[in-house]
């Protein structure tokens, strides 16, 4: 009697550790859970050999480790540890990728991936390679997301000093420096692979320089000197750079630098604002940025209008160059007006609510302008066309032979709902500063 109730104490004692190691697997790592699961097969064993004979820990059920154990229990903890197995590949799965997701800052990134592919599409022609985009996108994300977390690697002690920052991953000890690193590495090169096999060389050597310069260059000079903001604007402008010549495999038409000087000028007025409100935090975390230096804001608001003000010119040279139509023009101008009103707001009254204005208007100015160009574009092929035609047609040379020419190309006839109309091409456009939102088209003599 007195051996039986010592067996059910005991029984009770390791069913209450077994109950205890079953809520430590929520929250230990998966090898330490797996250690524990086997553990708890042993327990069973150890359990039921203390209350059975030793005819019945010689049977076959012995060799799983649930000797005397009552089939339907064995099956039932079987299914339980494997539900626990699942649920902690789960947890951990769920850990890593939230971890991955604020490493690669991948909103940021994927803003880098939108200018990518709009950089993409105005390299296209009237077609749009789908597949290629895909390709250049994925690439850029990839390179992003490596640029993005060796950043957080060498800040990580800054970060743990600011508000802002000390809940990342890295500072909050939710993952390790060289798992960063390892993460880092292989997802840079394989994105500088995917580009260089996918779209091509050029794209593939824009991007790994682009990493080298936010990785090791820009990074290092936020505690340096207030140039790592001009360099990080040199930084943003680079992927619609890589969007078009993985489009057009080359980058030498001025027609593909719009994009890239519209990222590059805004950058200036949205890091301004977020500096000056952000300025005490960044203090802490030892940047040093252009409102570090200057108490009264004045010097932060005059660069944030200047290049504002940069701005109010590229939708005209956009509809100038052929890239866009008209209306453009106009939407552009009236953007750039728009949010350097609210830096001529910010110079006048420097305080965190204008600056904040400034800043909520330089978020609305990139997708609004991008979005206008991509919907106002002229195709390219149908600009390559009419160039051709012009020159072949209508243009107007210095040339000895250019009588010669004009006698041999008579006027084209262009068909209009059945009736004929002639139709000359304008050869070129007047040019009147400053800015010329309707220039007067210029014809060759007839």
């Amino acid at each position: 009697m007195w051996r039986r109730r010592n067996t059910l104490s005991q029984f009770t004692q390791l069913a209450s550790s077994k109950f205890h190691s079953h809520l430590n697997i929520i929250i230990q790592p998966t090898s330490l859970r797996l250690f524990q699961i086997s553990d708890t097969h042993n327990r069973y064993g150890l359990i039921t050999r203390s209350s059975t004979t030793a005819v019945e820990s010689s049977s076959g059920s012995a060799k799983l480790g649930f000797s005397g154990l009552d089939p339907v229990r064995a099956i039932g903890s079987t299914v339980d540890t494997t539900s626990l197995g699942a649920r902690g590949f789960a947890d951990v799965a769920r850990h890593y990728g939230r971890c991955y997701w604020e490493l690669s800052k991948a909103k940021l990134s994927m803003l880098v991936v939108a200018t990518s592919g709009a950089g993409y599409v105005l390299g296209s022609g009237s077609a749009v390679d789908l597949v290629g985009l895909g390709y250049t996108c994925m690439g850029t994300m990839m390179v992003a997301a490596s640029a993005s977390t060796l950043n957080q690697v060498f800040e990580v002690k800054n970060d743990a000093m600011m508000n802002r920052t000390r809940r990342r991953p890295l500072p909050s000890g939710r993952i390790t420096i060289p798992h960063a690193v390892t993460w880092a590495s292989s997802v840079g090169l394989a994105g500088t692979a995917l580009l260089a096999s996918k779209a091509n060389l050029l794209t593939a050597g824009l991007g790994a320089s682009n990493l080298f310069l936010y990785a090791f260059v820009y990074t290092p000079l936020k505690q340096i000197h207030p140039v790592n903001t001009w360099v990080g604007a040199v930084v943003g402008a680079i992927p619609p750079l890589m969007g078009w010549a993985a489009a057009s495999g080359q980058i030498s038409s001025l027609n593909g630098w719009i994009l890239p000087a519209a990222l590059y000028f805004w950058q200036l007025p949205h890091f301004m604002a977020l500096a000056y409100l952000c300025r005490d935090d960044y203090v802490t975390g030892g940047f040093k940025m252009l409102s570090f230096a200057d108490p009264s804001g004045r010097r932060t608001a005059l660069v944030a209008l200047r290049n504002c003000i940069y701005l109010i010119p590229l939708g005209y040279l956009a509809y100038d160059w052929g890239i866009t139509s008209g209306w453009f023009c106009l939407e552009s101008t009236l953007l750039a007006l728009a949010i350097s009103g609210t830096a001529v707001s910010f110079l006048l009254n420097r305080t965190k609510a204008t600056a904040r204005r400034m800043f909520h208007a330089s978020l609305l100015y990139l997708p609004v302008f991008m979005s206008g160009l991509m919907f106002h574009r002229v195709y390219n092929d149908d600009q390559h066309l009419l160039t051709t035609e012009n020159t072949n047609d209508n243009m107007v040379m210095s040339h000895p032979t250019t009588t010669k020419q004009e006698s041999r190309n008579p006027d084209k006839v262009k068909h209009t709902k059945g009736n004929m109309v002639k139709s000359r091409p304008p050869v070129a456009y007047a040019s009147v500063a400053p800015f010329p939102f309707l220039p007067v088209p210029i014809y060759a003599p007839s």
